[in-house]
């Protein structure tokens, strides 16, 4: 369709970004504006610093990733340790059995 009244200038403002440091646009999802909300409410204004919620929320994130980290590295040596000890809760002989003479359903 063809509007004939309507002229759009077109230009390219991008001299005037006084960074050149990544730009992040956040939607506020119903999860977003639901926690931004509560936050607003506790400090009493609708000036929340995004950019103080990043940094906190990165660290939180990175603590959890890296504790999950660990806890895997420390579930692995626990499992290497059992195993090394033969302490693994089954029955070491019939697993032995198993392996040299191969599974053979009757």
């Amino acid at each position: 369709m063809h509007w004939p009244h309507l002229t759009v200038s077109h230009q390219c403002y991008t001299t005037l970004v006084p960074t050149k440091r990544r730009r992040h646009a956040i939607t506020e999802t119903p999860p977003v504006q639901a926690a931004l909300d509560e936050l607003r409410q506790e400090v009493g204004t609708d000036g929340v610093e995004l950019g103080e919620l990043v940094v906190l929320g990165a660290g939180v994130k990175l603590d959890a990733i890296r504790s999950a980290r660990d806890g895997d590295v420390a579930k692995r040596r626990r499992l290497a340790d059992r195993v090394r000890s033969r302490a693994l809760g089954a029955d070491v002989e019939a697993a032995d059995q198993v392996r040299s003479s191969g599974w053979v359903r009757p």
